[in-house]
C-alpha cells in the first residue's frame, strides 16, 4: 500500500461536509521555513478529489494544513472570529494512510489524526 495524505472538513454548525472551503498544504524544513506544496478547496463531501500527497510525494516530514474558516464562514460574523486555522503535524511513516480531519464551526474547532 502506497502512503497517502488526506483531510477531510465537517461545519459542525451546519451539520454537513464544508464544500468549498479553500486550504493550502506547506512543508516545514528543520529551520522552520515553510514552502507551499499545493492549494485546494474541498469538494461537495468536504474532502478533495485526490489524496493531498501520495506515493514518492509523501516524505517524512513536518507539514503544515492551513484552512481558510475565516471565508467559509463569511456570513456568519465580520470580522470572523476564526480566520485561518493552521494544523502542523508530523509524518513518520511514508507507507502510511495520515488523515487530517477538521470540525469546524465560526468559533470553534478540533482535530486528531484519523483513518
Amino acid at each position: 500500500m502506497t502512503g497517502r495524505l488526506t483531510t477531510h472538513v465537517l461545519d459542525t454548525t451546519r451539520g454537513v461536509p464544508a464544500h468549498g472551503m479553500a486550504l493550502s498544504l506547506w512543508r516545514i524544513d528543520d529551520a522552520g521555513a515553510r514552502a507551499l506544496l499545493l492549494r485546494a478547496t474541498t469538494n461537495a463531501d468536504g474532502r478533495l478529489d485526490q489524496p493531498l500527497l501520495a506515493g514518492a510525494a509523501l516524505q517524512p516530514g513536518r507539514y503544515e494544513l492551513v484552512f481558510a474558516v475565516g471565508a467559509y464562514f463569511a456570513l456568519a460574523a465580520t470580522p470572523a472570529f476564526l480566520d485561518e486555522v493552521p494544523i502542523r503535524f508530523g509524518i513518520a511513516d511514508a507507507g502510511a494512510h495520515y488523515h487530517v480531519p477538521l470540525l469546524v464551526s465560526p468559533w470553534a474547532y478540533s482535530t486528531y489524526r484519523g483513518s
